[in-house]
């Protein structure tokens, strides 16, 4: 079964493409998610990644933070931050703690 996940490409109000990420981001549906995060990274400018919306997320996502590392920030939930911290991404990509 193929985990609910909804991601919705945007831009800030600064013009900074955005990555709106809601749901579970598994095996099931990664590469939906690595095909819309490189999409973004590929317009030349910094993407962010705002996984806010994202209830749970396995190391195959999390690959796909690492493949890109270079060319995203990320905007996470406060109990996103520590996966994120424990697993070393937080000293290659800038993470921002959403404010609820």
């Amino acid at each position: 079964m193929t985990a609910e996940l909804a991601l919705v490409p945007s831009r800030t109000p600064g013009g900074t493409p955005l990555l709106t990420a809601s749901g579970e981001i598994d095996l099931s549906n990664v590469d939906g998610f690595a095909d819309a995060v490189a999409a973004g990274v590929e317009r030349g400018t910094p993407l962010t990644v705002d996984l806010t919306g994202i209830d749970y997320l396995d190391s195959a996502a999390l690959n796909v933070l690492f493949q890109h590392s270079d060319h995203i920030r990320i905007v996470a939930a406060r109990l996103l931050v520590p996966l994120l911290r424990v697993c070393g991404l937080t000293e290659l990509v800038e993470v921002e703690q959403a404010v609820p």
